[in-house]
């Protein structure tokens, strides 16, 4: 009867979990905006260190969420003022194996702090008009380089 009790415990805590997971995104999507982004949390490594979430605008914010995370509140954010994008490039090495082809790699400085991210080549054009939109009689020179290569 222990083993029952304790088979049906474990069941229980993956559910709640689950429940927690889905509750939790319904929550941090629920206004819209999401976009599939993923992140470069560590760079020990050549091609690795990439952790997948989504981002949320939200004014001058762009708010990174872990895809597996209990956390409510965002792991990173971008605010527009002090982000600018220096290159941008197609995914190498072992980057190709841990995100999908068509994505593209933004090297950012965020307050004087490089950032990587990457995202589908559709949402680079939604997320670079973001980075540029500015208030009515304000500059706004966000990207570093035009002269990009194709992608």
């Amino acid at each position: 009867m222990e083993i029952v009790e304790g088979i049906g415990i474990g069941v229980a805590v993956v559910l709640v979990a689950l429940l927690i997971l889905f509750v939790r995104r319904a929550l941090v999507t629920r206004s819209g905006g999401i976009i599939r982004l993923s992140v470069r949390v560590s760079t020990l490594l050549d091609g690795r260190g990439w952790s997948p979430g989504f981002g949320r605008f939200v004014g001058d914010e762009l708010r990174w969420y872990r895809m597996f995370s209990f956390a409510l509140r965002p792991k990173r954010v971008l605010s527009r003022k002090g982000l600018a994008v220096e290159r941008r490039r197609l995914p190498e090495g072992q980057e190709r194996l841990s995100m999908p082809a068509d994505w593209i790699i933004l090297r950012c400085t965020s307050h004087h702090a490089p950032v990587e991210i990457a995202m589908a080549r559709s949402t680079v054009t939604g997320f670079l008009s973001w980075l540029e939109a500015a208030p009515p009689g304000a500059a706004s020179p966000r990207l570093a380089s035009q002269d990009w290569p194709a992608a």
